[in-house]
């Protein structure tokens, strides 16, 4: 029988440990030789994530009782001490490059968002993360709910967040937008929570595409009508200025507005664009995969843990979702590489079944057919005297 490394030490090293080691080195510098390494706390992290572990005890004892997997993982022993002193003082912004490391190994195996056009399409949203305000008093919302807000730009080149911060529930979502940075070509697609039109005005500049809601109450003119086909649900195709004065004095660019009757809903939405060139139907198309953003944040709040947190500092906090997301891209990595079938829960269900096995990962994802194979159980003939 072929030897096998446990499953999880097979799926973390997906993850180039020699680049990992050198970003520890250059972020923390010199530590006590006998402190927690990164590399450690990312396995402890990690096995609380797939192993479904809600607390440091847990995650204390499910290492522990596996200690002969040890040296093929490269950790430390683990102690709840040590874990939570580490959560608490190392920087959470690591786990910030550890994710760009990821999503770079992502990028060359992903599938295409299905479009005709080839320019990158990126959707932009911030979810909120509600917790205890007994626990959490000092992430104070709105005197009424405490909570932190986790910012996504999700790459629909497979489904993947390409950008992601987390920050207080109080920081607005144009706020982290303005720090993102796209390639030039890119089409961004965003609600009214994004409706700021200087920021628009940038990325027509900067040669990025938009595709978002116009606000109820916006002031403009028309300067050109289009032609349309009604029986794709197109309403109106026009060139606006908006009319409203600004404080600057400088003047905005002209964007394209769509009116766009949904055939399923029958509800009617208004769009405005700075992309020119394709039909309506593409740009009511491109804001109809704006959903796509709203199941992932659906997806990592009911299969990752993060609402059940492992400290209560700030730092604690966002090291924990942070890696979570990187445990993300991992599971994201896997399935592309393996070419699966499967769904991402279906795989983390799997992985959380076999997480200390010692058995091919491959061949845990693609089980070997059976169809036309007798059956492992013996067929007794019944003889009559």
């Amino acid at each position: 029988m072929a030897y096998h490394d446990s499953v999880l030490s097979q799926v973390l090293k997906l993850l180039p440990r020699h680049e990992f080691e050198r970003q520890a080195n250059r972020d923390d510098g010199k530590r006590r030789s006998d402190a927690m390494t990164r590399w450690s706390q990312f396995v402890a992290l990690t096995i609380g994530q797939l192993g479904g572990r809600s607390s440091l005890r847990d995650i204390e004892a499910t290492v522990n009782s596996q200690g002969h997997h040890r040296y093929h993982l490269g950790s430390q022993s683990i102690s709840k001490s040590a874990l939570g002193r580490a959560n608490e003082r190392l920087d959470y912004r690591f786990y910030a490059g550890v994710f760009q490391t990821l999503y770079q190994r992502c990028t060359g195996d992903v599938r295409s968002h299905g479009f005709r056009f080839r320019n990158k399409l990126f959707s932009l949203d911030a979810s909120l993360i509600e917790v205890s305000m007994k626990i959490f008093p000092w992430a104070d919302y709105n005197g009424q709910k405490v909570a932190f807000k986790l910012h996504v730009g999700l790459d629909h080149d497979g489904l993947i967040p390409a950008f992601a911060d987390l920050t207080k529930a109080k920081v607005a979502d144009m706020t982290q937008a303005r720090l993102m940075r796209f390639p030039p070509g890119s089409v961004l697609v965003f609600d009214k929570g994004y409706s700021c039109y200087r920021w628009h005005n940038s990325l027509t500049e900067e040669g990025i595409f938009f595709v978002t809601r116009l606000r109820r109450n916006a002031l403009y003119r028309v300067v050109e009508r289009r032609s349309i086909n009604p029986d794709s649900g197109v309403t109106s195709d026009q060139v606006i200025e908006f009319t409203a004065t600004r404080k600057d004095g400088d003047p905005l660019a002209p964007v394209r507005r769509v009116g766009y009757r949904d055939p399923e809903t029958g509800k009617h939405y208004v769009f405005i664009t700075n992309q020119f060139n394709w039909s309506a139907k593409t740009i009511a198309d491109i804001y109809k995969e704006r959903w796509e953003v709203e199941l992932f944040f659906k997806w990592i709040k009911q299969n990752l843990k993060i609402k059940a947190f492992l400290g209560t500092s700030e730092n604690a906090v966002m090291t924990q979702i942070m890696a979570a997301l990187c445990v993300y891209l991992l599971l994201a990595y896997l399935k592309f590489k393996s070419k699966l079938g499967k769904s991402l829960q279906q795989i983390i269900r799997l992985l959380q079944l076999n997480l200390f096995a010692r058995r091919s990962l491959l061949a845990l994802l693609h089980p070997p057919d059976t169809d036309g194979l007798p059956p492992p159980q013996l067929s007794l003939g019944l003889v009559r005297n």
